[in-house]
């Protein structure tokens, strides 16, 4: 029988050899150890937003602060958020403290045990539902993430967008009927997590030592580099920030960001926002207030540059010291606080201020 007319035996064959691949192949990961749904909802969290080299030490870092819900509960928002920095999706790390609220206080520190009731809950979606669901409560639900979707797109010959409901429908239902041929669904899920992390990957699929090689619809026909087929990403928007640093006698003033847009609840410096690039202090749009603060002070250091890229926009951002007298501080917005170098460590802060704030300690 030929690959094109043999999926279903593909199907029944799928799980068991992943499986098998994964007890020789898989990475030592803290949260593989354990089956506390508390730790496994924070792993997955966490690695929603960067790679696992990345992610374990914000892991580690959160579970010696935060061992159990309660604990996370219990903390401050801001000492959390602080934590969080550098993840980006700043309202994820609320979703968290959040979610460790309600499990506390309403379910009495225990997390639901099934997907169903998992996904009743602020900031837990059909992906996270299922591998708490999977890994620490043992439910046959399977895990369908980007790696899920590039190992099912090739090995089954899968051209639908997988950005569309169609495909959507389409890989949950394939997902649902390979699962059922698992030994294990937890260690099902973590297999075909690995293998598309670490062998089936993007760029350079390791096809000539692949164990589902013969079964895999995009090696037989040379189309590892086209799939999965995805719609192309939004343009990026580019914004252009001005930082007016403002400094009295060693202190810097930031405030809070309340607005709903990036980096809400963080701290920044005082931000002019401007449709182009602006190369001098007289070129910006400022208050009446604000400019008079300038005009009493002056400019402490040269003028320097910095950019950062989200998802869909790049901040490039100019930062002007200004060194005040006590004379020109009532002037200035009463959202501004005023820390000291140290004290700015323990706020909570976009990753653009952090970079900026350490060039200031040399």
């Amino acid at each position: 029988m030929s690959w094109q007319s043999d999926l279903k035996r593909t199907e029944t064959s799928f799980a068991p050899t992943l499986e098998q691949w994964y007890e020789h192949h898989k990475r030592d990961l803290p949260w593989r150890h354990t089956r506390d749904p508390y730790r496994i909802w924070l792993s997955e969290i966490i690695l929603q937003q960067t790679r696992v080299a990345q992610g374990k030490p914000y892991y580690e870092r959160f579970v010696a602060a935060y061992p159990t819900v309660l604990d996370m509960a219990r903390t401050d928002e801001r000492e959390l958020l602080r934590l969080w920095q550098g993840l980006g999706y700043y309202s994820r790390a609320r979703n968290l403290h959040q979610t460790a609220r309600y499990v506390t206080n309403e379910l009495g520190g225990k997390f639901p045990g099934t997907y169903h009731d998992l996904l009743k809950m602020k900031g837990i979606g059909t992906y996270t539902a299922a591998a708490i669901a999977a890994f620490a409560f043992g439910e046959r639900v399977p895990v369908v993430d980007g790696n899920v979707y590039r190992v099912l797109a090739r090995v089954f010959g899968i051209d639908e967008d997988i950005t569309t409901t169609k495909a959507k429908k389409l890989f949950a239902s394939l997902a649902v009927r390979l699962i059922e041929w698992a030994a294990d669904p937890a260690t099902y899920n973590q297999a075909i997590m690995e293998f598309g992390a670490i062998h089936c990957t993007p760029v350079a699929p390791d096809c000539l030592i692949c164990p589902l090689q013969q079964e895999c619809v995009a090696y037989q026909t040379g189309r590892q580099h086209r799939l999965p087929v995805k719609a192309k990403k939004a343009p990026v928007r580019e914004r252009f920030f001005t930082y007016l640093v403002f400094r009295n006698q060693g202190k810097l003033a930031l405030r809070e960001r309340t607005s709903r847009d990036i980096w809400q609840n963080l701290h920044d410096f005082y931000l002019v926002e401007t449709d182009e690039p602006k190369t001098e202090l007289r070129d910006l749009p400022l208050p009446e207030a604000v400019n008079s603060a300038v005009q009493q002070g002056f400019l402490a250091a040269l003028p320097t540059e910095s950019m950062q890229l989200l998802s869909h926009q790049r901040i490039r951002a100019k930062f002007f010291i200004i060194e005040l007298p006590d004379s020109a501080l009532g002037s200035l917005p009463t959202d501004l606080q005023w820390y000291t170098l140290a004290e700015t460590n323990h706020l909570p802060k976009p990753v653009l201020i952090t970079n900026y704030l350490e060039t200031l300690l040399g």
